[in-house]
């Protein structure tokens, strides 16, 4: 499952999304740490198809775990290259044109 929430802001829509489990701990790999945090990734918990279809309605992305940034890459959303791996746990963050 994965966790979703929507934050809205002078017209974005930012969608954080996270591998369910991942929801909060923190990863650090030298000076890099990523908080996942429940104030932030936590809101409702969604199957996968319903997080592709979030992925649809947002202008920006900010996505953590193994999952989560694997199905933004299928989608079209997440370039490889844009992936950064803290602890072995994926992370990116998208902006959508």
């Amino acid at each position: 499952m994965i966790s979703v929430r929507i934050h809205t802001r002078d017209g974005e829509r930012l969608l954080a999304a996270c591998d369910a489990e991942l929801l909060g701990r923190t990863f650090k790999e030298g000076e890099i740490r990523l908080k996942v945090s429940e104030i932030f990734y936590g809101g409702e918990t969604v199957s996968e198809e319903a997080f592709r279809e979030r992925m649809k309605s947002v202008t920006i992305m900010n996505l953590a775990g193994p999952r989560t940034v694997t199905m933004a890459e299928e989608e079209g959303y997440v370039s490889a290259d844009a992936v950064i791996v803290i602890e072995g746990i994926k992370h990116a963050q998208a902006v959508v044109l």
